[in-house]
């Protein structure tokens, strides 16, 4: 068992490499979504 699947991701697969760059997509897109928000915003592009 890796560190990965201790945690909050109590599932098998958890550390799956597939669902790690699935939620790091996610997460990144997340963010990048916010910073353009916020970057339109500001300056009413």
């Amino acid at each position: 068992m890796t560190d990965l699947n201790r945690g909050i991701m109590k599932f098998p697969g958890a550390d799956s490499p597939i669902l790690i760059a699935l939620s790091s997509l996610l997460i990144l897109g997340g963010i990048g979504v916010l910073i353009t928000w916020a970057y339109q915003a500001a300056y009413m592009i």
